[in-house]
């Protein structure tokens, strides 16, 4: 299987030839395939802003490429343009960009400017607001008079009526309680399901890449040092904490309890995973204390 979006050596540094001049990213080669659920982790300023940037063609590479389905986005302007419609990016608090009178105009924004009849932005808009879980009702008021995690929806819906075969969240469930958390993060994985795009999620949250996504993808000053499957990743407990980086806290406790001699795996990220090591500890007449 092809990749639909990769990076191939690329660099970006920022104010070069000032005093201020800072490689964020440093011959970094990024895959994502069709389908694929993906995390991108790494501390403040670790480079994951302006990795997701280059994706869709918000910031033009130092050096390297960046290609869709195969193609150097910078190669022609026609392909830059696709790569912004066909890659959608959800910037963190993304309610602040909201500026529409309703919130069905707000969602209809990005279709309208991709040319597409009335009919079809009326589907898109209905269909996305759906998936998000904004009521008929809803579409007609103005964004200002909903919750924030309504206005975050709102704003989500507005990428996904784009239809984008690679959408990325930028820290999507960022300043939300509980339970608007998990209602954002199941809007996600709707139309992750639905549509079979590539998700690529951008967090803080390591208790929510290890339930979320298929692979994790760690940045730290620039580079890759880690790309695997949350089990694999969440592996290597030390080099992440090293790189001021957290893990799950149930991953913590289990590297704990081996450091105490019991017979624990490595990488437990999840409650559920956690539950059957116990469970089978029990049954091997091991105990805790």
């Amino acid at each position: 299987m092809e990749p639909i979006i990769e990076t191939r050596d690329l660099c970006c540094t920022y104010s070069i030839g000032t005093p201020f001049e800072h490689k964020a990213l440093d011959t970094v080669n990024f895959t994502a395939y069709p389908g694929e659920y993906i995390g991108i982790i790494g501390h403040t300023g670790s480079g994951k802003s302006t990795l997701i940037q280059h994706l869709n063609g918000l910031l033009k590479p130092t050096a390297g490429q960046v290609l869709l389905e195969g193609k150097d986005i910078w190669s022609d302007k026609k392909l830059t343009r696709q790569a912004r419609f066909k890659v959608g990016l959800v910037f963190q608090y993304p309610e602040y960009q909201l500026f529409e009178e309703t919130v069905y105009k707000d969602i209809a924004f990005g279709p309208k400017n991709m040319q597409l009849e009335p009919a079809e932005v009326d589907r898109r808009v209905r269909e996305s607001a759906a998936f998000v879980g904004l009521t008929e009702a809803q579409l007609e008021k103005s964004p200002f008079e909903l919750s924030g995690g309504q206005k975050r929806r709102v704003a989500i819906a507005g990428v996904i009526a784009m239809e984008p075969e690679v959408l990325i969240l930028d820290e999507p469930t960022a300043g939300l309680d509980p339970v608007g958390r998990e209602d954002i993060l199941a809007n996600i994985n709707a139309y992750h399901r639905a549509k079979n795009a590539t998700i690529i999620i951008v967090s803080h949250s390591m208790e929510e890449m290890a339930r979320t996504v298929q692979r994790v993808v760690v940045i730290n000053d620039g580079v890759i040092p880690l790309d695997g499957t949350p089990h694999e990743v969440f592996s290597h407990g030390k080099e992440l904490i090293d790189m001021g980086l957290g893990i799950p806290q149930v991953t913590q406790v289990f590297q704990r309890l081996k450091e105490l001699g019991l017979p624990i795996q490595d990488g437990v990220y999840t409650l559920e995973e956690a539950k059957g090591e116990l469970l089978a500890l029990a049954r091997k007449g091991g105990k805790l204390c």
